[in-house]
C-alpha cells in the first residue's frame, strides 16, 4: 500500500512540474509576441523601394547598354 502512495505522490509532482514548465513557456511566447508587436510599431523597417526603369527604357535597351559596356571594357583591356 505504501508503494501505491509513493506512485501517486510521484504523479502529483510530475503533473505539477510539467504544469509549471508549460505555464512558463506559454508566458514566454506571449511576452515575445508582445515585444515583437511593440518593436514593429515603434521601430518599423524601412523597406527600400525597387527602382523602376524610365518610361522609355525597355529591357532590350538595358541589355544593349550592358553589351556595349562589356565590349568597350574588353577593347580597352586589349589595347594595353
Amino acid at each position: 500500500m505504501a508503494d501505491v502512495n509513493n506512485v501517486v505522490e510521484a504523479l502529483k509532482f510530475m503533473v505539477l512540474g510539467m504544469g509549471v514548465v508549460y505555464l512558463f513557456l506559454y508566458i514566454l511566447v506571449v511576452l515575445v509576441k508582445v515585444q515583437a508587436s511593440l518593436i514593429a510599431k515603434y521601430f518599423p523597417e524601412n523597406i527600400p523601394k525597387i527602382p523602376t526603369p524610365p518610361v522609355g527604357q525597355t529591357i532590350d535597351e538595358d541589355e544593349n547598354r550592358r553589351v556595349a559596356a562589356i565590349i568597350a571594357a574588353v577593347s580597352e583591356f586589349r589595347k594595353k
